[in-house]
């Protein structure tokens, strides 16, 4: 069963974050680790991807700068900043909240077929 949109949105920001945490990336590459890392469960478009960037850069949370690559090609890099470290830190704080209410409530077990 695919993820909803509601919770692929509402986690977008919180993956953006991490991921700009482990070193500066670029729009291309994010959505590939977003890929990789979810094991295909999460395919964003462009569409999706930079409107969160320009949302996090314009709140301060990331930095934007452009580098030519090796092969030439100029991208726009982004990186993540102190308040976006921050922000990262509050997220993972409400998402492990979110667990442990979900956790302590109990129910059936998630069916994997």
């Amino acid at each position: 069963m695919p993820l909803s949109k509601e919770l692929v949105a509402a986690s977008a920001t919180p993956i953006v974050l991490s991921i700009l945490s482990r070193g500066d990336n670029y729009g291309y590459a994010i959505i590939e680790e977003v890929r990789r890392v979810s094991g295909g469960e999460l395919r964003w478009a462009d569409g999706m991807l930079y409107p969160i960037l320009h949302r996090l850069e314009n709140k301060g949370h990331v930095a934007s700068y452009r580098e030519t690559a090796e092969n030439g090609r100029k991208r726009k890099y982004y990186k993540i900043t102190e308040d976006g470290l921050t922000e990262l830190s509050r997220q993972r704080r409400n998402w492990l909240s979110m667990h442990n209410i979900l956790t302590e409530l109990g129910g059936p077990e998630p069916c994997f077929n």
